[in-house]
C-alpha cells in the first residue's frame, strides 16, 4: 500500500487516512475519493491529503472481510455487510456457540492485519446476538495474507457455528434420607425445570426414592424405559467418591461413570456417565440454586447435541471460577441486558413512504406504473422485505386502496395517512408511530426508488454504529448523497417535530458530526422516479 501525503490532482481512488473539514465539505477517514470529491477539495482550497493507494496485489478491507466471513461462518450464523473493514457474524437461532479455539488462534497468528474475535466458546447465544467479528486493520491486505487466512479458515469446514438446542426428554431422580424436607426437593425440581425451560425442554419426569444404590438403579431403569435422553440425579448427600450411592446406582443399572469432578467452582462435585443411550449427570449441590455453575455448561452442550468428553470437562478450568466475589458482576442467570451486555445486532425498522400524489407524473400514480412487469411500489417493498431490516411499515395516502393492492405478499404493517396532502412529514409521523417502540433505528425509504436493493439496505445497517459516531447513515454514489437514510432512535423525537414536505433529511445538516456517508456500487440510491422522463430513462 502506498501511504502518505498526496496531491489532490493524483487522489482519485485514494482512501483518506485523515478526516477533512473545509468550507462546504466534511470527508471522513476511510472515504474513497471520487472525481467529484477531488473537485470539491480543489474548490475548498485543499491541495494535499494524507491517503492510501492500493497496489495491484492488494485487496480492499471490505472485500477481504467479506471473503473471510464467508469462510468462517457456519450453521446458525449470518454475516453482515462489511464496512470499514469489519464484518460481524450474527446469531440466527438460539443455541450453543461452537468455536474452534486452535484455528481461531492460527488465523489471528497469520498476520497482524487480520483479526477474528468471538464470544467464549460454548456460550449460550440468542438470535440477533453478535457471535464474532472480523476486522481488517489497514485499508487493504495483500492477496497472499488473505489466501493464508482462507487456508486456515477452510481447512476443516467452518470454524464457528451454532449448535441448535434440541428439546430433550429429561428425567430427574431425587433421593432422600431421614430428615430430608419435601420443600427442598420441590425447590430442586423447580430450579431444574427453570433450567430446562431456558433450553427449550419440557419439565423433567421426576422420580423420588430412598438414598440407596438399589433404589437409584431402579429409577434409572424406569426413566430409561420412559424414553428419557438425559437423566439428572440429585442426591440427599453430595457425591464424594466414584463408589458413592449415585455412581454405584448407575453401575448397578448397567451404566458407566465417565467422569467425576470438574475444574469449575461452583460445580466441582459433578459426575457424568451414561446408561446405554441415555446421558446421566450426578448434580453438584450447587445445582439446587439457579445461579450459574459448571453443571449448566455441561447441560447446555448435551441439549445442543455436542459431544462432551472427560477431556472437555477437564479443560474448563480457565474461566471456571464462577463464585461471586466483590469485583465480579452478577451471575449471568440473574443479569439483565444493559448497554454493557452482550453485543447484539441493532433492530432496524424499515419505513416506506408511499402516500404522495405524484403530481409531476401527470394523471398517473407513479407508484402503480409498471417497472419490469410489476408496480414500482412492489419493487421497493420486496427489497425491504428481503433485507436485514425489519419490521416494515408502509405508509399510504393518495389512492391508498390501489397502492395497498399492488403491494406484494409479506409481513408488514400498513399505516394510512389521511393528511398526506400536507407533505412528507405527516407520513413520517404516521410511519414512526406504526413501528415497535424497541427498535434501535429506522430506515426511511421512498416508494418511488425501484432500483434500491437489499444489499444497499444491508450495507447501511453494517455502517450503523451510534457508539462510534455513525448515528445517521446516508448512501452515496460518487460523492452525491441519496436515499434511503438510516436514523438512530435518538432522533425519533426530532423526526416527529418536522413539518411540511422536508421530511427527516433536515436532520442530516443539523447533526453533521454523526453523519456517515456510505459509498455504494451503483447510482440506484440517486434514482427516484418523479416524471415521465425519469421513468422512460429507467426503462431505457
Amino acid at each position: 500500500m502506498i501511504f502518505g501525503d498526496l496531491s489532490v490532482d493524483d487522489a482519485v481512488g485514494a482512501i483518506l487516512a485523515h478526516s477533512i473539514k473545509a468550507p462546504g465539505i466534511a470527508f471522513k477517514k476511510g472515504r474513497r475519493l471520487s472525481e467529484g470529491d477531488v473537485t470539491s477539495l480543489r474548490e475548498a482550497q485543499v491541495h494535499r491529503v494524507v491517503a492510501a493507494q492500493l497496489e495491484a496485489n492488494e485487496i480492499h478491507e471490505d472485500e477481504a472481510a467479506s471473503a473471510l466471513a464467508g469462510a468462517v461462518c457456519g450453521e446458525g450464523l449470518t454475516a453482515s455487510a462489511s464496512f470499514t473493514g469489519r464484518c460481524n457474524l450474527m446469531v440466527q437461532s438460539r443455541g450453543v456457540l461452537v468455536a474452534e479455539r486452535a484455528r481461531i488462534d492460527a488465523l489471528n497468528l497469520v498476520d497482524e492485519s487480520v483479526t477474528l474475535a468471538t464470544l467464549p466458546p460454548y456460550d449460550l447465544v440468542d438470535p440477533r446476538q453478535m457471535a464474532a467479528t472480523i476486522k481488517i486493520i489497514p485499508f487493504a491486505i495483500t492477496r497472499h495474507v488473505l489466501e493464508a487466512c482462507l487456508a486456515v479458515a477452510c481447512s476443516q469446514g467452518p470454524m464457528i457455528r451454532i449448535a441448535p438446542l434440541q428439546p430433550r426428554k429429561v428425567g430427574l431422580i431425587q433421593t432422600s434420607l431421614s430428615g430430608t424436607k419435601e420443600k427442598l426437593l420441590d425447590k430442586t425440581r423447580d430450579v431444574a425445570n427453570q433450567r430446562l425451560a431456558m433450553l427449550d425442554c419440557e419439565p423433567a419426569v421426576e422420580r423420588r426414592c430412598a438414598h440407596t444404590e438399589a433404589a437409584v438403579a431402579e429409577q434409572l431403569i424406569r426413566l430409561e424405559q420412559d424414553g428419557c435422553e438425559i437423566v439428572l440425579m440429585s442426591g440427599a448427600s453430595a457425591i464424594v467418591d466414584r463408589r458413592d450411592v449415585l455412581p454405584a446406582g448407575l453401575s448397578a443399572a448397567g451404566g458407566e461413570v465417565d467422569h467425576f469432578g470438574m475444574p469449575v467452582d461452583p460445580g466441582n462435585l459433578m459426575m457424568v456417565g451414561n446408561l446405554r443411550n441415555c446421558a446421566v449427570i450426578g448434580l453438584p449441590g450447587c445445582a439446587r440454586s439457579p445461579k450459574l455453575n459448571g453443571f449448566d455448561w455441561v447441560l447446555q452442550r448435551l441439549v445442543a447435541g455436542i459431544e462432551t468428553t472427560p477431556e472437555d470437562i477437564m479443560r474448563m478450568g480457565a474461566g471456571g471460577l464462577l463464585k461471586e466475589i466483590a469485583s465480579r458482576p452478577l451471575p449471568r442467570a440473574e443479569a439483565v441486558e444493559t448497554e454493557a451486555g452482550p453485543p447484539r445486532a441493532p433492530r432496524i425498522g424499515a419505513l416506506m413512504l408511499a402516500a404522495g400524489q405524484s403530481r409531476r407524473m401527470g394523471k398517473d400514480n407513479k407508484l402503480l406504473l409498471p417497472v419490469d412487469g410489476k408496480p414500482m411500489v412492489a419493487h421497493v417493498a420486496e427489497c425491504l422485505l428481503a433485507s436485514q431490516a425489519g419490521p416494515l411499515a408502509v405508509v399510504t395516502g393518495h389512492d391508498y386502496a390501489a397502492v395497498e393492492a399492488a403491494l406484494p405478499e409479506g409481513r408488514f404493517t400498513l399505516a394510512h395517512n389521511p393528511d398526506y396532502a400536507s407533505g412528507l412529514a405527516s407520513s413520517l409521523h404516521r410511519g414512526l408511530a406504526a413501528l415497535p417502540e424497541d427498535i434501535d433505528g429506522v430506515l426511511v425509504c421512498l416508494g418511488d426508488m425501484p432500483r434500491v436493493s437489499p444489499q444497499i439496505v444491508d450495507r447501511l445497517m453494517a455502517a450503523f454504529n451510534p457508539l462510534e459516531g455513525r448515528a445517521i447513515c446516508v448512501p452515496t454514489w460518487q460523492g452525491k448523497r441519496g436515499n434511503p437514510v438510516l436514523f438512530a432512535r435518538r432522533f425519533f423525537a426530532e423526526m416527529q417535530e418536522v413539518a411540511g414536505d422536508v421530511g427527516a433529511r433536515a436532520l442530516i445538516g443539523e447533526h453533521a458530526e454523526v453523519v456517515c456517508e456510505v459509498p455504494m456500487d451503483d447510482d440506484a440510491v440517486l434514482v427516484d422516479i418523479d416524471t415521465p422522463e425519469a421513468l422512460q430513462a429507467l426503462s431505457g
